[in-house]
């Protein structure tokens, strides 16, 4: 790395909404930020799937129905085969 030319980086203290702080290395400084790793619903398991318009419930209904009437549904029976009259050998005289 060349000398000089990198912007100095001292620790600067990161406030969240939530009233978590921790300490990092920014050129910045000291500030605040909405939504942290504490408090954010991705990294705490807490999302929600959003249902618009209902969509999944939609899904799983129909995903049911099919693998219902799969399971339900009897299995094919195969017609016999028709068997085929031999002529019958007339008695040559």
């Amino acid at each position: 790395m060349k000398d000089g030319i990198h912007p100095d980086c001292p620790p600067a203290t990161i406030a969240c909404a939530c009233g978590n702080t921790f300490v990092t290395r920014s050129t910045r400084g000291d500030f605040q930020v909405d939504v942290c790793s504490a408090c954010h619903p991705f990294y705490t398991g807490t999302q929600k799937l959003l249902d618009t318009a209902g969509r999944v419930d939609r899904f799983r209904k129909r995903y049911q129905q099919k693998t219902a009437a799969t399971k339900a549904a009897p299995a094919p029976v195969e017609p016999a085969a028709a068997s085929v009259a031999e002529p019958s050998a007339s008695p040559s005289t």
